[in-house]
């Protein structure tokens, strides 16, 4: 079976995975975007979001990693975008422009309906009504023998940690303070849940770590 696994999440040293007061001007969260200093100079992000040159080394190796052997993504809404409530209407297609970085089926946790979304580049965004199961037995049926990457947000990882459906972690550690914010791992016992630090490699910008539960 594929596994779930979330890649590349930038948390505080205070433990925040998210900025407070998200927007469409702040979509990380006011701060939010100094928890990925280590990513955005990247070769791996330039080539999709940028000019196309970037940086290599360790920050980038562990970038192009999140992307390998993934056959869908799930995201929270609000990775989606910030519109609340039920769809006003169609027009917002997500923050990244006409061809979003995926390039595979992207399953959208939503309490209100919406068609499908198809984008360029192989990218159809799925929007799930029916809750954390149903849209990881959809992005499994779609990844088939790949893995499905859980993207986020704070609130959408945690919902599949405490369920012990996350298989793997790679948490990217920013030397900044939020102070405030989306907390990723409070209250939540990761030793309970079977979890083990199985990798931790430092770059001069962050502190990348792999969590794996076990049997996974």
């Amino acid at each position: 079976m594929s596994r779930l696994r979330v890649q590349s999440f930038g948390i505080s040293l205070d433990g925040f995975g998210a900025g407070p007061r998200q927007s469409l001007q702040h979509p990380l969260g006011v701060g939010g975007e100094g928890l990925f200093g280590w990513v955005f100079p990247t070769r791996t992000f330039q080539r999709m979001h940028g000019t196309g040159e970037g940086t290599t080394g360790v920050d980038d190796r562990w970038a192009a990693r999140g992307f390998q052997n993934l056959g869908a993504w799930i995201l929270g809404r609000n990775m989606f975008g910030p519109v609340r409530g039920p769809w006003p209407d169609e027009s917002w297609k997500g923050w990244w422009g006409e061809e979003p970085p995926y390039h595979v089926p992207v399953f959208v946790l939503t309490h209100h309906p919406r068609r499908p979304l198809e984008m360029k580049g192989g990218t159809t965004f799925h929007f799930v009504t029916g809750g954390i199961h149903e849209a990881l037995e959809r992005a499994r049926e779609a990844a088939g023998s790949k893995d499905v990457r859980l993207g986020g947000g704070v609130a959408t990882i945690r919902q599949y940690l405490r369920a012990g459906l996350v298989d793997e972690l790679h948490l990217a550690f920013s030397p900044v303070l939020l102070g405030t914010g989306e907390a990723l791992l409070a209250g939540i016992d990761l030793t309970a849940l079977g979890f083990r630090a199985t990798e931790h490699v430092a770059s001069e910008k962050a502190l990348h770590v792999v969590l794996t539960r076990s049997g996974s």
